[in-house]
Parts: C-alpha cells; sequence; structure tokens
C-alpha cells in the first residue's frame, strides 16, 4: 500500500537526519533548489532518502519536490517537502518535519495518501482518504467545538503590510496565538487538537509545504479553504503559491469570517 511506503519514508529520513539539525553540516548552503529557496545539506539528504526509497519501492510516479523541481514518473504524483521548516532544522530549533503526500491526479484535491514526521520527536502523522487521521497507530480529530479562547496559528513570517492589516483584527481578537515555523506540523497538530485555526495569508506557500498536511487535516475533520472562503484547490506546480485558512471547526469559520 502506498500510505505504508510513505510511512516508510518518512521513518527513515528521521534516522538518517537524526543529530543534524544544528549542527555546520546541516547548514552548509548547497545553491538553489527548485522552489527558488537555498537549499541546505539536510534537505538534500532528506529528499535523496526519499527518492532512494520510493524507486526501490516500486513508487514509479512522478516526483515534485522543493528541491529537486520535478522528476518524471509514469503514474501519479509524489508531492513533498523532505524537510519543513529547514530554518528551525538549521538553528537547532526542535520544530521540522518531513511532508510527503501521493495524489492520483496533478490537483491537490485529489491527494489519497500523506504522511507527516516531526523530525525532532519521531511522532508520526499519516492518513488515507476517507480513512480518517492517524498519530502513532491512534485516531486522532481536530476539536468540533472551539474554546472561548481559542489558539489560532498565524504565519507572519515575511508577510507584507498589507496582509499584516488583514490580519490585525484577527489577531487582536484572538487570545492566543502561536507560529512555530513549519506548515505541515501545524496543520497536524490542528489535527490533533492543539490548535483551532491555522491562518497564512501570505501568499508564498507551496504545495509541496502543504499537501500532506492537507489531507490529514481534512480527514481528521477539519477544512480547510482558500483566502476566499472557497474550499482550497491548487495544482501541484512547485512554482505555484498559495493562501489559506484552515479550521477545526464550523464555529472557527464564523469567527475567522473577516478573513474571507
Amino acid at each position: 500500500m502506498i500510505i505504508d511506503i510513505l510511512k516508510r519514508a518518512c521513518r527513515r529520513v528521521h534516522a538518517n537526519t537524526k543529530g543534524l539539525a544544528g549542527n555546520e553540516r546541516a547548514s552548509r548552503q548547497m545553491g538553489r533548489g527548485a522552489g527558488g529557496d537555498m537549499s541546505r545539506k539536510i534537505d538534500l539528504i532528506a529528499e535523496k532518502t526519499v527518492i532512494d526509497l520510493l524507486r526501490k519501492s516500486g513508487i514509479d510516479a512522478t516526483i515534485i519536490g522543493e528541491e529537486c523541481g520535478r522528476i518524471e514518473g509514469k503514474k501519479g504524483y509524489i508531492i513533498m517537502d523532505a524537510i519543513d521548516g529547514t530554518t528551525n532544522a538549521v538553528r537547532g530549533i526542535p520544530f521540522y518535519c518531513c511532508s510527503i503526500a501521493y495524489a492520483a491526479e496533478f490537483r491537490l484535491s485529489t491527494v489519497t495518501d500523506a504522511a507527516v514526521i516531526d523530525l525532532a520527536s519521531g511522532d508520526l502523522y499519516y492518513a488515507s482518504k476517507g480513512q480518517g487521521a492517524f498519530l502513532n497507530g491512534k485516531r486522532i480529530a481536530a476539536k468540533n467545538e472551539s474554546p472561548a479562547d481559542p489558539t489560532i496559528g498565524v504565519n507572519v513570517s515575511g508577510v507584507k503590510l498589507s496582509v499584516v492589516e488583514r490580519l490585525a483584527p484577527i489577531i487582536a481578537d484572538a487570545d492566543h496565538t502561536r507560529q512555530f515555523g513549519a506548515n505541515a506540523l501545524e496543520m497536524c497538530f490542528l489535527a490533533r487538537g492543539f490548535l483551532d485555526a491555522y491562518v497564512d495569508l501570505r501568499g508564498k506557500i507551496r504545495p509541496t509545504d502543504i499537501a500532506a498536511g492537507y489531507l490529514i487535516a481534512k480527514e481528521a475533520g477539519a477544512k480547510v479553504y482558500s483566502d476566499r472562503g472557497l474550499d482550497l484547490e491548487s495544482d501541484l506546480d512547485v512554482k505555484t503559491r498559495l493562501s489559506y485558512v484552515v479550521v477545526a471547526n464550523n464555529s472557527m469559520r464564523e469567527r475567522l469570517k473577516s478573513l474571507f
């Protein structure tokens, strides 16, 4: 099963990058990846680990990754960010992950299997479409009711002033806001009930960053919207940029309605 291969790839990345975070070898700059960001040694180690395992496992899908760009295959698509949260990893901040998803077609809505491993803790999140979301073998669910003082993740890294103004009422109204630095893992935190909403309106995020977190959040019962309030949809190209909002339940969507 594809989900088992994705989980195995995540675990292999965890094993092959263990102890690298925060050291000089991990942070070595290796040129710019296909996504346009600076690639670090730890990114390339992780990505090669995934690609090698996929090919040895007989997966002949087209691979789309932030470093490698696009490697053509014959059936389906693997969308990966082998290290999501590279800045955290380079600095030794223990919040970064490996994120891998499989899609039947070149659209986000066709993602059928996903796995995300917290590379600091080893926690493994995964989901298959229609089968629910899981953490280390136990089913997880987003909160079906949020408290009066919800906790909202807001990504404001490199945000434009116009977006700050758009977010200001939400941030002012929120009792608790958080930004950890790895979108896929933050979506998994929402899926397990740690966050009530997650907002990224910067227009910077790639499908490779969120494809796995997207399915895990949805299978946990959350809703994922575009910045216009529509169900999030996108192609899977590494050059595509997105804004999106994830809510654990309908009451959180209502609370954030000023964003749409």
